[in-house]
């Protein structure tokens, strides 16, 4: 996936936190994302993270990566 986007195509919604398991964006960001100019895509990936680790969410790996 590019740097335009936090997908990493583990597209599955935590039922608690309504966030996307995979990259910690709700399904109203995820369906507007493309609408999004890059300034407020930006924005959103930089709370992501901290998202998640509040959500108590740990982000797979990408498809591809390895682990250390």
């Amino acid at each position: 996936m590019s740097k335009e986007t936090p997908c990493i195509a583990v597209c599955m919604i935590d039922p608690k936190t309504s966030l996307c398991f995979g990259c910690g964006r709700t399904l109203p960001e995820i369906a507007r994302w493309h609408r999004m100019d890059s300034a407020e895509r930006h924005a959103v990936m930089a709370q992501l993270a901290a998202r998640m680790t509040d959500a108590g969410l740990v982000q797979p790996l990408a498809a591809g990566a390895k682990a250390d």
